[in-house]
């Protein structure tokens, strides 16, 4: 009696395999930006509130060994960035602005001024930040963070301020946008750093200075408060 062979060989044909690398690839293709956006807003994240804490520190340091409190409106023009970058390890001191660009730009009132093109975006990507706030000293540190300081002569209110903006992963990388990896925080005349945007600050109006949709040349000034905390905010850069 011949016994019957019920072992059959079973396997993918070349069709088959063919199909399946293909569905493969497109929900890689769908899926794979949004992880690297997702990696990306992270780092950023947590570049941003690294840089904070150190920032704060330093300036609490600062405050320690003036043995006052000083509050932005008591450093005269260019007196703050001397003092403040004492406190940091630093890889390159830039001066006032050898380390970004600018050019001579015509204002509304048809006058020229040197205003920063600072190989920035803003906010919304749409046009180059256009700002003098990026000339009062500048400098990188050994981890490729970058330190902007803002601290001109009297304002109109009889004043003085003192801004300190920080690109979180350096100004050789990508996106260089304001309020993606560039944020903003103010000395306030209390002596402490806020992040820009939050109460108490010179610039807290989202609609025209951090928003998808605004085209002012400051647009992301104001995104630093909501950058440290909304939860939601560096999945939904524009």
């Amino acid at each position: 009696m011949n016994r019957i062979n019920l072992q059959k060989n079973f396997g993918f044909t070349l069709a088959e395999v063919l199909i399946t690398l293909g569905i493969i690839g497109v929900i890689a293709a769908m899926t794979l930006p949004s992880l690297v956006a997702h990696k990306t807003g992270k780092e950023l994240e947590a570049a941003l509130k690294k840089n904070y804490s150190v920032a704060s520190q330093a300036l609490m340091s600062l405050n320690y060994d003036q043995g006052a409190i000083m509050g932005g409106n008591t450093y005269e023009h260019n007196t703050f960035k001397p003092l403040y970058i004492k406190y940091f390890k630093t890889a390159k001191d830039c001066q006032t602005s050898s380390c970004v660009n600018y050019s001579t730009v015509t204002d509304a009132d048809g006058n020229q001024d040197n205003w920063y093109i600072a190989n920035y975006k803003t906010y919304s990507r749409k046009r180059n930040v256009s700002t003098d706030f990026f000339d009062d000293g500048q400098f990188v540190l050994q981890d490729g963070s970058f330190y902007i300081i803002e601290n001109p002569h009297q304002s109109s209110h009889g004043k003085y301020q003192v801004y300190i903006s920080i690109d979180v992963n350096g100004y050789h990388k990508r996106p260089n946008a304001w309020g993606q990896d560039l944020f903003t925080f103010q000395v306030r005349d209390d002596g402490k750093l806020l992040p820009m945007g939050a109460d108490g600050t010179d610039y807290t109006d989202k609609d025209q200075y951090c928003s998808p949709s605004s085209n002012s040349p400051l647009n992301g000034i104001a995104c630093t408060y909501d950058a440290l905390y909304d939860k939601s905010f560096f999945n939904n850069l524009p």
